[in-house]
């Protein structure tokens, strides 16, 4: 069975890249772990909150790959030696991916109290009008002027 396209109008140029985008958000663990907040501190200011009990420094890495934020976190404490009547906080390996929009920057990470803080900031697009040259036909392409 086919999957019909979102973007499939010929009213949508170069629109392809989202549907990328789309198709590797689907494909992302819908695995609930670790869990997330996502917050917004102002106007362009964002912050994803991930609950990371029982990780350390060294345990954690945060990547930027192409347009997606990657956190893993790998280790955690060493168990063997210990005897669990329970076990209900999770340590185990990780990798959570957020899509990041075009203009989107990682500013800082913090490790606080077992969370995991990762802000983010997003710029604003500049506006730009370009005036766009009409030819004639008579005109051929080598006499009219490069932008």
């Amino acid at each position: 069975m086919s999957r019909v396209s979102a973007f499939n109008s010929p009213l949508l140029l170069g629109f392809d890249h989202f549907e990328r985008l789309l198709d590797r958000v689907a494909k992302t663990s819908a695995d609930g772990y670790p869990p997330y907040n996502i917050e917004q501190l102002a106007e362009n200011r964002l912050r994803i909150t991930l609950a990371v009990a029982g990780f350390r420094m060294p345990d954690l890495a945060i990547t930027v790959e192409e347009n997606q934020l990657v956190v893993r976190g790998q280790g955690g404490e060493d168990d063997s030696e210990r005897v669990f009547l329970h076990r209900g906080i999770a340590a185990r390996q990780f990798q959570r991916s957020f899509v990041l929009a075009e203009g989107i920057e990682v500013i800082g990470a913090q490790l606080d109290k077992g969370l995991l803080h990762v802000d983010l900031r997003r710029h604003e697009p500049e506006n730009r009008v370009r005036q766009i040259q009409i030819r004639t036909g008579d005109d051929s392409p080598e006499t009219v002027p490069a932008d």
